[in-house]
């Protein structure tokens, strides 16, 4: 089976062109292929697969886990290139179909050479039951949340799927490792949730670091920092349009206005292609 390995800012997939394979068992399959000793290792597997609207293409995520998700912010950003260049797709403007909506990208070229991608990643969810989050309330802002035997002080966003931010004095030296898997599976969450913590440098830049449900500790999240934009909003820590400095690069995002979609924008390079044997 032929795959591609693609990056967002380090949050890495493996990508099989859906229109052309079969994939009869893909949550099992991005187990094994996401396994960085014994597999090729990603964050997650992505199906590009034929749309059933009016989009260019259809994604499937799934992580590494094998648990399936919504969207992915640097993932459709990669799937468009992928599509691109397997002529899946014409011209530098994309339209994905996802579990969370359809989602455009425009892609951005070096000469030849598609370099970065922007993309809409749709508007934020804040109602307590959109994120989804046991609590009631049209917004989940500085709510304590009690893990670890320490109380941290959350934001709550849905990108079409759940985020929790926190912010801290200090991304690096907070215990991610240890308190993202409490955060993850904490009973408030029905579909587990994805927890950033943030550490403001200034109203327009931060640092950022992911524990992503399904996978763990990831160098970028793509709707993760689409939600920590709009947390910085609704907590006044930031402005509209924020530089995040995450482990595997930059990510630019901007949330306009309270009625509007937020846009991402960061780098796309594909690692290598490969062949995965039959099982």
């Amino acid at each position: 089976m032929r795959f591609a390995k693609l990056h967002g800012a380090g949050n890495d997939y493996l990508y099989v062109n859906g229109f052309e394979i079969d994939v009869p068992d893909p949550s099992g399959l991005a187990v094994r292929m996401s396994d960085r000793h014994f597999g090729v290792g990603a964050d997650g597997l992505i199906l590009a697969l034929p749309p059933e609207t009016d989009a260019d293409l259809r994604m499937r995520m799934f992580n590494a886990d094998g648990s399936e998700a919504q969207m992915c912010g640097n993932g459709v950003r990669c799937l468009a290139r992928f599509a691109v260049e397997r002529g899946l797709a014409t011209g530098d403007t994309v339209r994905i179909e996802t579990l969370a909506g359809v989602r455009e990208i425009e892609l951005h070229r070096d000469g030849d050479r598609i370099v970065k991608g922007t993309g809409s990643m749709g508007r934020p969810r804040l109602a307590a039951p959109d994120i989804p989050i046991l609590l009631e309330g049209d917004r989940v802002v500085d709510v304590p949340l009690t893990v670890g035997g320490q109380t941290l002080w959350m934001t709550c966003v849905s990108m079409g799927n759940p985020h929790a931010v926190f912010y801290v004095d200090s991304a690096d030296d907070w215990p991610l490792e240890r308190l993202g898997p409490k955060i993850e599976n904490h009973k408030l969450f029905p579909e587990r949730v994805n927890a950033h913590v943030v550490e403001v440098v200034s109203p327009k830049e931060v640092i950022v670091r992911t524990w992503e449900r399904g996978s763990g500790a990831t160098l970028a999240c793509g709707t993760g920092v689409s939600a920590v934009c709009v947390a910085g909003v609704l907590t006044g820590h930031t402005g509209r349009a924020i530089l995040a400095h995450v482990p595997g690069g930059d990510l630019e995002v901007e949330w306009p206005g309270e009625k509007a979609e937020v846009r991402l924008t960061g780098p796309i390079e594909e690692v290598f292609a490969g062949d995965w044997p039959d099982d």
